[in-house]
This record gives C-alpha cells, sequence and structure tokens, in this order.
C-alpha cells in the first residue's frame, strides 16, 4: 500500500530526539544542532514544479497510520486551551509542559463517554496522551482541515532534509527570518534579494502552520530562513488561506529548485537591475493600502527598475518585480519573453510580450517635471504641457480644431462634460474648459 510505505520511509528517523530537529541560523547563543548531512553521492534529479506532489503527500487525519511523529508547539491560544489528556488519569495536560515533546500517532478509539479520541505515545517517556475530538464522530472529524492542535508533522522534515539539504535553491520572496535566541521561536524580519541563488545549511522543525524550517545561506555566508507548509498534513491552514502575505509561507512560495526549468532564472541576470518603461498603457498589481494586492491600471512611458524576475511553473511567463523610479512603489507584472506565444495584433494578447509592452531606458517622461509627472499618473491636465505630456496624461484626443491666432484646441468627451484643452501656437496648454455635456444630444 503506497500510504503505509510512506509512513514507513517517515518513521525511519525515530532515532532523532526533539532536539535534533531544533535548528537555528548562525549568530545565537547556542550552537545549532544541524543533524542532516549533506549526501556525498550524486544528487537526485528532480522535476521543478513536481518536487513537492512527488515527494510529499497530504495526509488527512483519515489516513494517518500508527507510527506518525508530531512534535508539540504551542501557539498563544494552545497556552489557554489545552489539547492533550493524560490517557491514565484522564486530565487535562498544560500545552506549554509538552512543548517540543515528539508525539507517535497510536490510531484512534472512543472513550468511555462516547467521544472519539486520537491516541499518541510520547517518544521522550513512552507516556500516553489523547487528544479528545470537539464533536461529532471520527470519520466526521477526519476529513476538515483542522487537525489536532499543536502538532508539526515530522515526517515532511525528515523528507526535506533528505531532499533539500546541500541543494542550491533560488529565492522567490524577499522577506525572510533571522533567529535571535536559541530557546525561544524569537527572530528577525530581514529584506532578501530576490531570485538569488542560496544553498540549504539546516533543516528542522517550525510551526504547527509552518512545520518545515529551512536555513539558507548566500554566498557571502549570510543565513536566513523560512518557515513553510510543503505537505499540509496538519498545519491547520485551508489551502485558500496560502495567499498574498502567506503565499512565502509555501516552498514555492520562497524558494524554488536550481534544476530543470528553473535553471533558466539565470537567463534573464542581463535584465536585472535594468530601467525600463511601459510603451502602453497596461495593468499591474501592486500592494494596495492594507495587506491586500490590487489591480491598477499603469499608464504608458512609466519607468521601473527591474527588481525581481521569477519564472511561472508550466509556463513561459516569468513574473516581474518592478520598482516605480519616481516614487519607490513596488509592482509586478507577468509577462513572456517568448514571441511565439503571443499571436495576433490584440493588445490583449500582446502586451504580455516584453518586447513589445516595454522599452530599455526612462522613456520620453524623464523631460517632463516631478509635477507634472505627478499630474500625468492621476491622469490630469494642466497649464504648460506639451501635446505629449497631454496625450501620457488622458490619451488621443475625439477631436482636434484650429481656433485664431494659431491656438487649436483638442475636445475629450466624458461621461457628463467634454474636457476641452486649448494649445499656443508653441503647442504648450494654455486654457482647460470643462462645459457640462447635454446628454440627450447625439
Amino acid at each position: 500500500m503506497i500510504i503505509a510505505g510512506l509512513v514507513l520511509a517517515a518513521t525511519t528517523a525515530t532515532a532523532q530526539n526533539a532536539d535534533s530537529y531544533i535548528v537555528k541560523t548562525k549568530g545565537v547563543t547556542k550552537t545549532e544542532a544541524k543533524t542532516a548531512k549533506e549526501s556525498s553521492t550524486k544528487k537526485e534529479e528532480t522535476t521543478g514544479t513536481d518536487f513537492v506532489s512527488q515527494n510529499f503527500p497530504f495526509y488527512s487525519l483519515c489516513d494517518w497510520q500508527d507510527g506518525m511523529r508530531f512534535m508539540v508547539l504551542p501557539e498563544k491560544y494552545d497556552l489557554v486551551v489545552n489539547t492533550f489528556r493524560d490517557a491514565g488519569t484522564g486530565k487535562e495536560v498544560p500545552s506549554g509542559r509538552l512543548r517540543r515533546k515528539i508525539m507517535v500517532y497510536n490510531n484512534h478509539t472512543v472513550g468511555a463517554n462516547g467521544r472519539a479520541r486520537m491516541n499518541f505515545t510520547c517518544q521522550e517517556d513512552n507516556k500516553r496522551y489523547y487528544f479528545e475530538l470537539p464533536n461529532g464522530e471520527f470519520d466526521d472529524y477526519c476529513y476538515s482541515k483542522t487537525g489536532v492542535p499543536t502538532l508539526a508533522y515530522l515526517g515532511d522534515v525528515d523528507i526535506a532534509r533528505e531532499k533539500l539539504m546541500g541543494q542550491s535553491l533560488v529565492t522567490r520572496t524577499t522577506d525572510y527570518r533571522v533567529d535571535t535566541d536559541y530557546e525561544s521561536d524569537s527572530y528577525e524580519e530581514v529584506k532578501v534579494e530576490k531570485n538569488m541563488e542560496v544553498k540549504v545549511v539546516a533543516v528542522g522543525v517550525g510551526t504547527r502552520s509552518f512545520p518545515v524550517k529551512i536555513i539558507v545561506a548566500d554566498k557571502k555566508g549570510n543565513e536566513f530562513f523560512q518557515n513553510v507548509a510543503i505537505s499540509k498534513t496538519n498545519c491547520g491552514m485551508r489551502d485558500d488561506e496560502f495567499i498574498v502575505d502567506n503565499l512565502k509561507f509555501t516552498f514555492y512560495g520562497s524558494f524554488d529548485l536550481m534544476s530543470g526549468e528553473t535553471q533558466v532564472s539565470s537567463d534573464y541576470a542581463q535584465y536585472m537591475g535594468k530601467t525600463i518603461y511601459t510603451k502602453y498603457a497596461t495593468s499591474m498589481t501592486t500592494k494596495g493600502g492594507g495587506k491586500d494586492n490590487r489591480v491598477v491600471k499603469v499608464p504608458k512611458l512609466m519607468a521601473f527598475r527591474i527588481d525581481g524576475m521569477a519564472p511561472i511553473h508550466n509556463s513561459n511567463y516569468v513574473t516581474l518585480t518592478l520598482t516605480e523610479t519616481e516614487t519607490g512603489r513596488i509592482y509586478s507584472k507577468d509577462v513572456t519573453f517568448t514571441n511565439e506565444s503571443v499571436v495576433g495584433d490584440i493588445d490583449g494578447q500582446k502586451e504580455d510580450y516584453f518586447g513589445y509592452l516595454f522599452g530599455f531606458g526612462e522613456g520620453k517622461l524623464r523631460n517632463t517635471s516631478a509635477a507634472t509627472r505627478t499630474m500625468i499618473r492621476e491622469g490630469r491636465v494642466g497649464m504648460g504641457m506639451t501635446e505629449e505630456e497631454v496625450e501620457m496624461a488622458v490619451g488621443e484626443p475625439d477631436s482636434k480644431a484650429d481656433i485664431n491666432d494659431g491656438r487649436y484646441e483638442w475636445t475629450y468627451k466624458r461621461t457628463k462634460s467634454w474636457l476641452i484643452v486649448q494649445f499656443s501656437k508653441s503647442g504648450k496648454v494654455v486654457g482647460i474648459r470643462t462645459p457640462r455635456r447635454n446628454t440627450n444630444s447625439k
């Protein structure tokens, strides 16, 4: 049976005690316990996007087998509401007392009170405990994503050690952490270059929600880590919760393998740090006022610096991380560098092609003043603007007309009014009017 075989493989590390799973970035006071060793044999080739699905199966509670190992890692709520009871006395056991203890699963039963319970043995002292289900029968509860509170699945950690130790990875976010203390879980946030090659130096246990702690080092020896959910076994979070800020707590949200299609990231080195500008207006994603990303329309001739390039799995698209040169605001845009994937002249298709959408340099916008650039980005017309700047701000006019003394006007049709922009004979805006339209007229 496949599941039984996988569980057996995950339980071959039972000789490892709890301390062997606690790994820290260098610099904390106690020596790191990096027990996993880099293999001296040739590393197994993995297929980029299949790495997680091939090696880290998800186990619902219904699929748990005897011998599966977990570590008790209480969070704040768990210190108030206890998870386990002593199997001998039936009394609740404070979660803090069991912190960092390894629990071995021993199937489920029904207690004398008729409540279903999941049974465990503490690896350290062979003492028995159980978790009593809050409601319903086991078969009703086991399909939920809730799981057993406090427990981080060590099977994922064991497999990650086997597959990742010594491997070269690529960073896929800019947000990582460094440890500040050995005994506690305290850390500091650090900013790291995206799409940078790093090497895995330790793999240990993270948290209940994100059980696999991956410590990597850059080429200068700087270490940082991410706690990630790989199989999501017992993580207590739904798949749809791994979006936006939580996306980095998945393996592919923070890392990728330097093999197969991901090796192509080196092909983009020539673009990193370059300044580009939009040749056409396009949609991009940026941070909003809160935590949510939002899609915005970016005008043409807006300048950016390329700060990140991440290939998208199973496609020929790349996610660009772009920093606006004027304001420092960060955007992202999915583009392709493969011209064959863009067929026809429809802008909705063509604008995904990097060569169509972007030009190198700051574009013509560099010749405008800071105040004018602000008005252009806000879609407003100001006195003294040139024809080109007006077009950048509000687009092509609906009509053009000469008046007198060499002056001329551009007219824009709005929902309830007209926008009439008057130019001098030298081509500068000298007048702006917004008369109301007669919406009954054609």
